[in-house]
């Protein structure tokens, strides 16, 4: 991968990793994008409460329609973040669980899921101020 500038908050550490979201053609783009995505986010956070059926998972992320929780379940499980495990019954059964990977990253996005919820008041507020003053 081609060396490019970072961030000026980019630390010494992140400049040995091989990777470098930032640039045009970096693959951790696409990885970021499924995983920080609402449906990604939303599934990967469903998810990390156990194992569920495909319309379980649905009821969980609310108003995500059944094709786009099929492409993100298919772009989570294709970056080994999801498994899904398809059993041979009548009716089939699928399950899907996070892999080891998926929850290692689950764990650190709800944490910032945590930080929005919690200082959504604050964003509120702020949003109100801006709107305000743009109606000027």
């Amino acid at each position: 991968m081609d060396s490019l500038a970072r961030p000026d908050s980019a630390t010494d550490t992140d400049a040995d990793l091989p990777y470098n979201v930032f640039a045009r053609a970096c693959p951790s783009r696409t990885t970021l994008e499924h995983v920080t995505g609402r449906w990604g986010a939303l599934t990967l956070g469903a998810l990390h409460d156990g194992t569920f059926r495909f319309n379980e998972l649905r009821r969980r992320v609310d108003g995500v329609s059944e094709k786009m929780l099929s492409q993100t379940l298919h772009a989570l499980e294709r970056d080994g973040l999801v498994h899904r495990d398809a059993q041979p019954t009548n009716p089939p059964r699928v399950d899907y669980r996070l892999t080891p990977l998926g929850e290692q990253i689950t764990e650190r996005l709800l944490a910032l899921i945590r930080f929005v919820e919690g200082n959504q008041d604050e964003v509120s507020a702020a949003q109100r101020r801006y709107d305000s003053q743009a109606a000027r």
